[in-house]
């Protein structure tokens, strides 16, 4: 993770922000946050330098360039025109470092290069050699940093066999002493300073990201003190004109986030803002001039892309009792897949509601059988496929994308059965990375795995066994999700129970959920954080863990923002959440913070064939600019 720290040059230990006057006039008005991609580029792409800045031009050092190569380079940019010259080299290339600005020296601490280093490096601003000043205590990378009370502050980390636990403190750079234990250990955490606290913003733990907010005050003491919408790491967390804001980051190994969040200290909750012009995580982040800037960082790979972040205070409009919330422009990026399933029809739409591709068509025709009550449809082979299960016509169809050619299919339009080569109401067909598809043969109360040459090879469950009694028998199931370890997600009806399976059968965990009526479709959103929809009227989203903890709910009971039987729910990398609410005929996206919903396709409560209609929609997918497909990358 790239470290924030703004101290300033000839001032050993100066903090990361100046201390605030407390007689600081408090900003008044419509907090507004602008982001704008500049445009000039880096010289070369690159992610995880350290960054910082001498008050007026930002210095990187390190960072991981084009074929995952450590850099050496420690260069000043000038934001202004984005002239870029090299100042010095470090002693040892390093990316994931933190660093500070000490006597106008830039100190670089940790990282991690061929191994996870402990060296405390000093490039010496007169010559800009580079040498070997110190050592941590142990060796870190994946480490943050941020100024308090005179001190840098080193925060999280790798070790390179366990995450770093205790947080250190630096006055000089080239010795260091510890401090209190984070009460998440964390590696890649967002940190900011504000002058009055370090505040770090989730992070990963493992492989997973988190959610917690942590605050470090000057004695070292640190706790959790909130949490964010979703989990997130590899963030940059800036403080622009007194507000802090967190960019970017990641939502799972595969999803970069264009969301830009706010934060509130007085209140520890956080809003969405804005949204970057480029999706990035393990960007550099500094403020010059009252201004934020992100340098560099990683979506699919290194980039060159410099953003600017600006913070402005409008008067609020007069309240009115038709006011909605503003929806932002573009809640997700990439194309997203409807399955209107009363209209019998597939639709792909972009953010501006246009309609990209309809199947099946003249000149795109249906399966052998028809295509009827496409219940769910996911795209698979990097978006050059398509496969959706007609729960009304049992059967599982896999189509080009986006020619509409029939490429696989199971099952026997027009028949239900429980024999081999039959299904009986199909729910969720999911490609597995093998090749292999599993489904939720729902009225035959099992799930079933079906060979890429079409034949039944495993199921869990027993046919016409319709009770919650694992691992002999599910009681209706009707959502089989695969997890990132392979394993499946399975809801049951009967009784709203949330299972964990192998794909041989053996049960990992099971949990009841009494206050939830119908569970559909749960996701894994966490490392036990779990998203499912409550598929009844008043419908909700709920979050909850393995012990079956309600962690959020969403479940408004009237108004435009009641959901009608919502029966898929998942998060965009943004961080929204996407449902199809199937009886109000529409496919809507919720920011979680304010619960509102900001995006929609489709007429509230009316049935349509039109553009702009859907009816009865009851499954989506959504596709990345980079033909990934987010919400399930290990299937897509």
């Amino acid at each position: 993770m790239v470290a924030l720290a703004t101290l300033a040059a000839g001032c050993a230990g100066s903090p990361a922000h100046p201390h605030r006057s407390a007689s600081r006039p408090a900003p008044h008005g419509r907090l507004v946050v602008k982001v704008v991609r500049l445009p000039w580029q880096l010289p070369r792409p690159v992610a995880r330098s350290v960054a910082l800045t001498d008050g007026s031009r930002v210095l990187l050092a390190g960072g991981l360039t084009v074929g995952d190569v450590s850099s050496s380079g420690v260069y000043g940019v000038d934001v202004a025109t984005g002239r870029t010259r090299q100042l010095g080299t470090l002693a040892q290339p390093v990316h994931d470092a933190a660093g500070a600005l000490i006597d106008g020296n830039v100190f670089v601490f940790g990282g991690g290069a061929q191994s996870t280093t402990a060296a405390v490096q000093e490039v010496v601003a007169a010559s800009g050699h580079g040498k070997l000043v110190g050592q941590l205590p142990t060796p870190r990378s994946d480490l943050s940093s941020a100024g308090l009370g005179g001190r840098t502050i080193l925060l999280g980390g790798y070790t390179g066999s366990s995450l770093a636990t205790a947080t250190l403190s630096t006055s000089n750079g080239k010795s260091v002493a510890k401090l209190a234990a984070l009460p998440v250990p964390i590696r890649y955490g967002a940190t900011v300073s504000d002058g009055h606290h370090i505040w770090v913003f989730g992070g990963a733990s493992g492989t997973q990201p988190v959610d917690d907010i942590q605050r470090i005050d000057s004695s070292g003491a640190a706790r959790v003190i909130g949490h964010l919408p979703h989990p997130l790491t590899e963030a940059t967390a800036l403080d622009v004109g007194g507000k802090v804001l967190i960019a970017g980051g990641r939502t799972s190994p595969t999803s970069t986030s264009n969301v830009v969040y706010a934060f509130d200290p007085a209140t520890s909750r956080v809003r969405t803002v804005a949204h970057l012009a480029v999706p990035v995580a393990d960007a550099g982040g500094v403020v010059v001039n009252g201004a934020g800037y992100l340098l560099g960082g990683e979506n699919s790979t290194q980039v060159g892309v410099v953003q600017k972040v600006t913070v402005s205070y409008a008067a609020a409009p007069r309240a009115t009792a038709t006011s909605t919330a503003a929806a932002p422009a573009a809640p997700f990026s990439g194309r997203l897949l409807i399955a209107d399933r009363g209209n019998d029809r597939l639709l792909v739409v972009d953010a501006a509601k246009h309609v990209l591709w309809r199947y099946p068509t003249s000149s795109r025709p249906g399966p052998p059988g028809g295509f009827y009550f496409p219940d769910d449809a996911f795209f698979v082979h990097h978006g050059t496929g398509i496969i959706s299960n007609q729960e009304g016509n049992n059967t599982i169809v896999e189509i080009g994308y986006p020619s509409g050619r029939i490429l696989w299919s199971y099952g026997h339009a027009h028949v239900a059965g429980a024999g081999p080569g039959y299904l009986n109401q199909p729910d969720d067909a999911y490609l597995l990375s093998d090749g292999r598809v599993v489904v939720s043969d729902a009225s035959n109360c099992r799930i079933v795995i079906v060979s890429p040459k079409a034949h039944q090879v495993g199921q869990i469950g027993t046919a016409g066994s319709c009770t919650h009694h694992p691992p002999t028998s599910l009681g209706y199931p009707n959502g089989d999700t695969p997890l990132p370890d392979g394993n499946l997600l399975v809801s049951e009806i009967h009784g709203s129970w949330i299972s964990e399976y192998t794909l041989a059968g053996h049960l990992v965990w099971t949990v009841q959920l009494p206050t939830v009526s119908y569970p559909s479709d749960p996701q894994q959103i966490g490392p036990d954080r779990y998203l499912l929809a409550d598929y009844a009227r008043p419908g909700g989203l709920v979050e909850f863990d393995r012990a079956g903890r309600i962690l959020w709910r969403y479940q408004p009971r009237h108004g435009s923002r009641m959901l009608d039987h919502p029966s898929l729910a998942e998060v965009l990398p943004g961080g929204f959440i996407a449902v199809n609410d199937d009886y109000r005929q529409r496919v809507v996206i919720i920011d979680p913070t304010t619960k509102r919903i900001v995006w929609q396709y489709g007429h509230t409560d009316v049935k349509g064939r039109h553009a702009g209609y859907l009816d009865t929609p009851d499954g989506f997918d959504l596709l990345s600019p980079t033909s990934t497909t987010p919400t399930h990358p290990n299937t897509g």
